[in-house]
């Protein structure tokens, strides 16, 4: 599977992030086209990490299977041969959507992160260290780092096209979506969180925190949108390595952000794009901690 820095399909493109590019298909579909793009401290970097894309989109089609149960979704495909049949422009294109593209229901979005924390760390960590707080609300005295948190908590962000979400209030969420929208997205996120924390740790795995989006579908109904429990969207730990009171390590990109680190306290990178060029070993680690991440929470080895 070659990787992608940026694909270029026949279809009306209407939007490009950090990782994904999304595509017009009709008026009610779009295609989800995952990149192997990676970013750090919002940096974007030059180069790609092999079967990233594929890892996040079929992490996504995996949770979205499970989850037809309890909550209603996007996802109408994420196999490339169901989305050619569908979307008969992309016959020639295959090579460039097997993997990572995913044939969606178009939504309108609501514009807020939905982030469950079921453990206290990154950000949130650092703001309760610093003042006992998250988002300006305060917590119980005593937490430690990577302790868990029990409930857990709602903390909704804002959704930010560069740069970190921010975290905001519950109370300021209801202020931009209204009241009855904000309850119905902590009830949908909570119980997407509570089956998917309990089924990933059945397979060794903790998802101390992640957000979900939603959106409105031309039906009305909100549904759960966008990648779901990823490695890119959520903090995994392994159940067997856990130990509270210390950061923990993650099936993510932690090699790149540790490079990085090293090269920001040499004095080597100043934190600005363009990052410094990436050693073979960083990339073929990072890409291994994403396929690792894949197998732990599914149980199966990647195909494409």
């Amino acid at each position: 599977m070659n990787t992608m820095l940026a694909s270029d399909l026949p279809l009306p493109r209407i939007g490009r992030g950090k990782v994904r590019d999304i595509y017009a298909v009709g008026e009610d579909r779009v295609l989800l086209l995952t990149t192997d793009r990676i970013s750090a401290f919002d940096v974007v970097m030059a180069e790609t990490i092999p079967m990233k894309g594929a890892v996040l989109t079929q992490i996504s089609a995996w949770w979205f299977k499970r989850l037809e149960s309890v909550v209603p979704h996007h996802m109408i495909s994420a196999d490339a041969d169901a989305i050619i049949e569908e979307v008969p422009d992309l016959k020639n294109h295959r090579a460039d959507i097997v993997g990572r593209a995913m044939l969606c229901k178009r939504t309108t979005v609501f514009p807020v992160e939905c982030v469950i924390r079921g453990y206290i760390s990154g950000s949130a960590w650092k703001e309760y260290a610093a003042q006992g707080t998250l988002a300006g609300e305060r917590l119980p005295d005593g937490l430690t780092e990577s302790a868990r948190l029990e409930p857990a908590i709602f903390s909704p962000a804002t959704k930010a096209e560069t740069g970190h979400d921010e975290n905001i209030t519950v109370s300021r969420m209801r202020e931009i979506v209204g009241e009855e929208v904000a309850h119905k997205l902590e009830q949908m996120a909570r119980t997407v969180y509570t089956l998917g924390e309990k089924i990933a740790r059945d397979h060794g795995i903790i998802i101390a925190d992640t957000k979900f989006e939603f959106g409105r579908d031309k039906d009305e109904r909100v549904i759960l949108i966008d990648e779901v429990m990823t490695p890119d969207s959520s903090r995994f730990w392994a159940t067997d390595a856990y130990k509270p009171g210390q950061p923990q390590p993650s099936f993510d990109k932690q090699p790149l952000r540790d490079y990085l680190d090293a090269e920001r306290k040499a004095g080597r990178w100043n934190g600005d794009a363009p990052a410094p060029k990436l050693p073979g070993s960083v990339v073929d680690a990072t890409s291994k901690r994403y396929l690792e991440a894949y197998r732990r929470v599914t149980g199966q080895e990647l195909k494409i």
